[in-house]
């Protein structure tokens, strides 16, 4: 058994504005769903590179270094001298508090040993050095 179909194809234009629309409801998408990270702290910090991923933890206690051996504390410029009891206040409020140091990479070691020492007498004792990424991260899930 055959069926005839009448079916004849329209030659006519393409309407272009649908596919307009498809792209830019792509476009934003994209953008929304991007994750963007912005990290506070001194803006004159050029953080050293490391490969790999890193796992990244959000939270407020973050010691940033200059390489003029500037030191900030919750992004408020801090002396070395009041850094212990600040970060003593600090840690007391957290439940498990975490540093992140953010020292550039031209920083002298004895600063930072001297900023990891304050942290660990004030109680903290998960430290973590920020730096960059060689390799651009792709966001887990």
């Amino acid at each position: 058994m055959t069926f005839k179909t009448h079916v004849t194809i329209a030659n006519g234009r393409i309407d272009a504005a649908p596919m307009i629309n498809v792209v830019l409801l792509l476009l934003v998408f994209l953008l929304l769903s991007s994750p963007f990270v912005l990290q506070s702290g001194y803006g004159l910090v050029e953080m050293p590179r490391a490969r790999g991923p890193k796992n990244v933890s959000l939270q407020e206690l973050v010691i940033t270094i200059s390489r003029d051996n500037l030191l900030f504390f919750k992004n408020q410029p801090t002396t070395a001298a009041k850094l212990p009891e600040q970060l003593r206040r600090a840690a007391a409020e957290m439940r498990n508090p975490e540093l992140i140091i953010k020292a550039d990479r031209q920083v002298g070691y004895d600063i930072l040993i001297q900023v990891i020492d304050s942290a660990f007498d004030a109680g903290i004792a998960a430290i973590n050095l920020a730096t960059r990424s060689e390799v651009p991260v792709l966001p887990s899930k």
